[in-house]
């Protein structure tokens, strides 16, 4: 029983309370603990198996009523009429699976793409083994470069910086210690001697011995915790809701009011009168509606990831589209998550990174490349950002950094402390000549310094010297630049007393190095493309609050003069109140200084005001932002596995300019999606109306098989075609539809309404044209022909008004009639599959349909013209009356 906490025992307490030693636990030990406490690793949220996927797709309330249509079909002996139906049904059912299984596929493929290893003893000696094999108990290496595998409590530390913003918010690497902590109740931030598991040590060394794995991690704990937040419901989810309990009370009511009036007049049965509101109700029904909305969010989630935005859910495609605040993070994201050398000052002068003329035997250039700690590996230059950064200025312009630091041997050091805020260096060159390389904070390196180095000529420095300096200092500040400033001195040897108080005294200034995580290049047109849609970005980050500013400034978040109290840091948010936040939340574009707990309240403000909230996020305590967001974006490189199993979309590159892609294609989405909705309910409506006036004026009525051959062919290849129709030029400068829009939003209802009603007079028109003026004097084969005609038309003014619906209110003609192929293929297989019911003999006799002559055709086809024609008008009056 452990009686105290890990940070506050000794080296003897953590060994004896472990059962462990120096030397690392046995083989035989290490398999004992891992059946006792199982693997390390997160527990996977258990995946359904397809059986469960597939049972799960018929849960919408239109499968349902469906599959009651085809059990009363199959009762009253209609058996074609239920087979088809369960056709339909189980068709739908299958494309859902694919998806949910390829997205699932997608996202296991991204957590195993880096399985961390851990160096470790076991039996006296130091081997390999993946992260998941450690048990409590082990003793391991770790250094710069290294994803700490588990909680591990730290038994040596030689200058260990080790960054843990994923677990406790902190934007810059802490400091850490082997030393006993003695405090109480230290919060997990404060744990300076405990490294935890996902953190990356970003410089130095040190080893520990593994006290907690897997779930009971700190990690893990939290992970557990969020699995039972409760999710927001998406726009889409929303709006197909709204129009299942429109479309049931539609249904419902036309049923029983056919029903009714067929039973009233008393010329039909019972049995034929329930076929015909069921008839009817499958008119009704756009079936074909959830398959279509699955495949049209299915093909967008293929075109965003090879964009690299992978969709993790279906509906967050098309809510992707009606966001109104993206909210983001700030390293990584908006920026490189790089530091980059932008201006050096040498000489007494300020120059631009990129016009700096300085190569390896320049003393600035050697100790900028010699007063540092990182380390060149396979992957790169591995340890602190800030000094791989100096490295890599030099090995971008082709300078031979590796082999200088080889032939200048490092013969001492004095390490870095947080109180003097300087590091120094002594290095042997080949000759054997020793110098001292120092680096540090530019206030506390003047204090040391007594001469200066000015084109190659070294000379006391002034008093005016150091003000000049001190200026541009502040003026880099100001900039939102971190400044370190160079010294060195030639020393005969390495100094036996090498304390900083001794050692670092009567040094030369070399110049200042100023640095930042610069902006990715292309998320300012990004941030340009967001404001001019109508959406407002703002700036989520750990960071300092003018550095913030800055790179908001500089990407156009905020404004050139923007002022101050547009930014927000996370100790002035904590004074404000839920309420008075809530009132004052569109006043703030920057959040500075911010922890992951404050983007709950964040998120939370903004829904209240209605708006939908896209919210990035990379850590494990972002993770129920991202479930309270109306969109969660995880980090793909980044992003914590806790993080990416919270998210909606998680963006393979890190990148915020692939956000506003995906919203471009979220909008696509759901304007494809209304247009195959304006498509299937206006056809629908047509059919509907059909049905109802032949019951009134007691005409043969369209046969069940008929309209839902009508519903599978003709409605559903166009509308998944119509799936893939580009983005109209002008999507990206309309405003955020908004959380209250729905599908019928923007015109569509009108059009469903006009539109239906045109279909069907115009097929009642030929049905009564033809019973006018038969082919066959024989009534009963007139009005055969009269009902092959109305299924001919019906079925053919769906396809030519699949062209209509290419736009909502441009006219065809315009945007391009045969510029989606897919449609163009569809329309013409479609109409293949109808005419193969009427002309191949044997299929017409299912269908219980006639031949057609030259001249019946020619009268369909006229009728598909002037639908096309009729629609044409109509939205010239609507533009017109617009404008």
């Amino acid at each position: 029983m452990v009686d105290k906490p890990w940070y506050q025992q000794t080296t003897d307490e953590l060994f004896k309370n472990l059962d462990t030693q120096e030397q690392g636990l046995t083989e035989a030990t290490v398999k004992e603990r891992r059946s006792e406490y199982g693997a390390n690793k997160l527990a996977a949220k258990r995946q359904t198996t397809l059986l469960e996927k597939f049972v799960a797709q018929f849960k919408d309330f239109m499968i349902i009523v469906l599959i009651v249509a085809a059990i009363i079909a199959g009762a009253t002996g209609e058996l074609v009429d239920a087979l088809i139906i369960l056709a339909v049904v189980v068709l739908n059912a299958v494309f859902g699976v694919f998806q949910e299984s390829k997205a699932e596929d997608a996202i296991n493929s991204l957590r195993e793409m880096a399985a961390p290893v851990a160096h470790v003893e076991r039996n006296g000696q130091v081997i390999t083994v993946k992260s998941d094999e450690l048990v409590p108990g082990d003793i391991v290496h770790l250094e710069a470069g290294d994803i700490v595998p588990a909680d591990i409590r730290l038994l040596t530390a030689n200058v260990m910086k080790v960054e843990e913003a994923a677990l406790t918010g902190e934007s810059v690497p802490v400091n850490k210690t082997s030393d006993v902590l003695v405090e109480n109740d230290l919060p997990l931030g404060d744990r300076d001697n405990l490294v935890f598991m996902t953190a990356n040590i970003t410089t130095g060394r040190g080893t520990g011995v593994v006290v907690a794995t897997g779930m009971k991690t700190e990690v893990g704990q939290i992970a557990g915790m969020i699995e039972d937040t409760v999710e927001t419901k998406t726009p889409l989810q929303e709006n197909l809701n709204q129009l299942g309990k429109w479309l049931t009370a539609l249904i419902l009511a036309i049923a029983a009011l056919v029903f009714v009036i067929g039973m009233v007049r008393g010329e039909e049965t019972l049995v034929n009168m329930l076929l015909t509101a069921i008839s009817l109700a499958v008119a009704a029904i756009p079936e074909g509606l959830p398959a279509i909305v699955t495949i049209t969010l299915a093909l967008g989630t293929q075109r965003m990831a090879k964009r690299h935005a992978l969709i993790r859910k279906l509906p967050a495609v098309e809510t992707l589209g009606s966001t109104d605040i993206i909210a983001s993070d700030k390293t990584g994201t908006l920026t490189q998550n790089k530091m980059t050398v932008e201006q050096l000052y040498e000489n007494g002068q300020l120059i631009d990174a990129k016009d700096a003329k300085t190569d390896l035997t320049d003393p600035l250039a050697l100790a900028m490349v010699l007063n540092n700690d990182s380390k060149f590996t396979d992957d790169g230059l591995a340890g602190d950002p800030t000094e791989t950064a100096l490295i890599q200025y030099y090995l971008d312009q082709g300078e031979p950094a590796a082999s200088t630091i080889s032939s200048n041997k490092r013969v001492a050091e004095i390490p870095f402390d947080s109180e003097r805020k300087l590091m120094s260096t002594f290095n042997e060159d080949a000759d054997g000549h020793v110098t001292q390389y120092v680096k540090g904070a530019p206030d506390q390196l003047l204090r040391r310094v007594d001469r200066i180095l000015v084109s190659g000529q070294i000379r006391e420095i002034m008093a005016a010297d150091k003000q000049q300096i001190m200026a541009i200092n502040h003026e880099l500040a100001t900039q939102a630049l971190r400044v370190l400033a160079f010294a060195y001195n030639q020393v005969d040897a390495v100094p036996a007393d090498l304390s900083s108080e001794t050692a670092e005294q009567h040094l030369v200034f070399i110049g200042l190095i100023a640095m930042i995580d610069p902006e990715r290049p292309e998320v300012a047109q990004a941030v340009t493309e967001a404001h001019e849609a109508g959406i407002r970005p703002i700036m989520i980050t750990g960071d300092h609050r003018d550095t913030a500013t800055a790179i908001a400034k500089r990407l156009g978040i905020l404004s050139a003069d923007s002022r101050d109290d547009q930014v927000i840091t996370g100790a002035e948010l904590d004074k404000i109140s839920d309420e008075d936040f809530n009132q004052r939340v569109d006043q703030y574009s920057v959040y500075a200084r911010v922890a992951p707990e404050h983007k709950v309240r964040i998120v939370n403000a903004w829904q209240k005001r209605g708006k939908v909230v896209a919210m990035t996020g990379d850590g494990v305590n972002d993770a129920p932002a991202l479930k309270a967001a109306d969109i969660g974006v995880g980090m793909g490189i980044t992003g914590t596995e806790v993080s990416k199993g919270a998210s909606d979309m998680v963006l393979a590159d890190d990148n915020f300019s692939t956000i506003v892609v995906a919203v471009e294609e979220g909008r696509k989405v759901f304007a494809n999606i209304q247009k195959a909705l304006q498509y299937l309910l206006s056809a629908n409506i047509g059919e509907v109306l059909t049905l109802f006036v032949m019951t009134l004026l007691g005409w043969q009525i369209l046969a069940p098989v008929q309209i839902l051959w009508i519903n599978l062919v003709t409605d559903t290849f166009p509308a998944i075609a119509l799936g893939l129709e580009p983005a109209e030029p002008n999507i990206m400068k309309r405003k955020p539809r908004g959380r209250t829009s729905n599908f019928f939003s923007g015109g569509v209802f009108g059009n469903v309404i006009y539109q239906g009603l045109l279909e069907g007079l115009i097929t009642l028109g030929v049905y009564g044209l033809s019973i006018q003026f038969p082919v066959h004097a024989n009534p009963q084969l007139a009005h055969a022909d009269a009902l092959t005609m109305a299924f001919a038309t019906l079925g053919l003014i769906q396809l030519f008004h699949a062209f209509n619906s290419k736009s909502i209110h441009e006219s065809i003609f315009k945007i391009g009639l045969f510029k989606n192929r897919a449609l163009n293929w569809a329309v013409l297989t479609a109409f293949l599959l109808l005419a193969v019911t009427i002309v191949v003999p044997g299929f017409n006799t299912v269908f219980h349909l006639t031949e057609l002559n030259i001249l019946q055709w020619g009268i369909v086809f006229g009728a598909g013209i002037l639908m096309i024609a009729l629609v044409e008008i109509v939205k010239l009056v609507q533009r017109r009356i617009e404008k």
